[in-house]
């Protein structure tokens, strides 16, 4: 196996990984509640995590197609993200009406109701976080897209 490889199958299993840690906390530590988009952004993250464990277990020939298919996979998570930061930022208008899904099974009416009034509704046209004007969507489509394109050179050398 090539350096180059293992390189790229290590950056296809870190970054997306590093990528969805980060969401997770803001989420559940700093209380950012993610909008649809937002979410939509994290399933192709997930799938490339589990694409690039697989690629460590397999001979070079199969790691190098599936490190591949882990990196269009980062690589749609940072154009969905560049959908949503246009959205954020007023470039184009959103797709969606970005309301959360509620799971309300199995609750009473009272129940139902609390957890409607206290579920916060987060648009997706408004960013939550922005550092240097740059919002979490913006940053998560500049480090999908940047890691996908090392990703591709990495896979395109032999060395």
């Amino acid at each position: 196996m090539t350096r180059n490889l293992r390189n790229a199958r290590l950056i296809a299993l870190v970054v997306p990984a590093a990528l969805l840690a980060g969401a997770w906390s803001f989420q559940l530590w700093v209380g950012l509640f993610p909008c649809e988009m937002c979410l939509w952004q994290r399933w192709p993250h997930y799938t490339a995590v589990i694409v690039a464990a697989f690629a460590f277990m397999m001979p070079p020939r199969i790691a190098r197609g599936l490190v591949a298919i882990a990196a269009m996979l980062i690589a749609i998570s940072g154009l969905i993200a560049l959908y949503h930061a246009g959205v954020e930022y007023r470039w184009w208008h959103g797709i969606t009406a970005c309301t959360q899904t509620l799971d309300l099974s199995g609750l009473t009416p009272a129940q139902r109701l609390d957890r409607i009034m206290n579920t916060p509704a987060v648009p997706c046209d408004v960013a939550q976080w922005q550092l240097g004007g740059i919002s979490l969507a913006g940053f998560n489509a500049i480090i999908s897209l940047g890691t996908a394109a090392v990703i591709a050179i990495l896979l395109g050398r032999r060395a």
